[in-house]
Parts: structure tokens; sequence; C-alpha cells
């Protein structure tokens, strides 16, 4: 089963951890065991798992990103001017498989899975591809 979740985004740089919207449409569904693919189909966005219990780790992530890819460097090519959008999109990857066992996401104790927006604001899509065992 293929769900489309729409967001929007109101900064640059914003992480949205989507952890309770995957869970929503899990419950829906009613699923027992399999998994879901979290697909971000933008080129300067992402998707990951890390933790969501302490919002710090966010922001020396985003840091470290921002020092390793500078939103202005002279010499990026990119006409649109957002070449580090795209770096900090292909670093975290565009989507994450996440184990659904016995009805629930199978995540760590402080694991949540985030959108990582690098070229905002913008309205996005991220899609979800459940899949029974």
């Amino acid at each position: 089963m293929l769900i489309t979740l729409e967001l929007t985004t109101s900064a640059r740089d914003e992480w949205q951890d989507i952890t309770g919207l995957v869970q929503k449409e899990l419950k829906k569904l009613t699923i027992v065991e399999g998994t879901v693919l979290v697909y971000c189909p933008h080129t300067t966005a992402g998707i990951t798992i890390n933790e969501n219990a302490d919002p710090d780790v966010v922001t020396d992530v985003q840091m470290r990103l921002d020092e390793v890819y500078p939103w202005n460097h002279p010499k990026y090519l990119h006409m649109e001017g957002n070449t580090a959008a795209h770096l900090k999109g292909i670093t975290v990857g565009s989507s994450q498989q996440i184990i659904i066992d016995k009805g629930e996401l199978l995540l760590g104790t402080w694991q949540g899975i985030f959108f990582c927006e690098f070229d905002g604001p913008r309205n996005r899509t991220v899609h979800l591809k459940f899949t029974l065992e």
C-alpha cells in the first residue's frame, strides 16, 4: 500500500519528526508484520532515523552539515544556488526502511523518523510503502 504525506516546511533547514505520522498510517492499516519504506522524492531533502528525545542532537547534526556543506562556496557551479542542499540530501539519503513487528514500528528507545529539509521553506511530499510479511 502506498500512502503520500503532505508536509510544509517553514525554514531553509528544518527537521520534522514524522514518526507519529507514520505510526498513525500504520494503525489505520492494522498491519501486524512487515516493513514500511519511508521515501522522499526530493533532491534537496532527505529521510533519516536518529534520536528524537533530545533536540540538541538535531541542532548538532545540522550545525555539522552546515560546516561541511556551506551555503555559499566560490567553486559551486549549480545555477540555482542550492548546491549545499543537494549535498546534504545526498549525505542524509532519500529513504529509510523500518520493520513492523506486532503492529508497531521497530525503532530503538530514542529513535525517531525525520524528514530533513535543506532548501525550504517548501511544500513537500513523503511516500510510505507498506509491505506485508
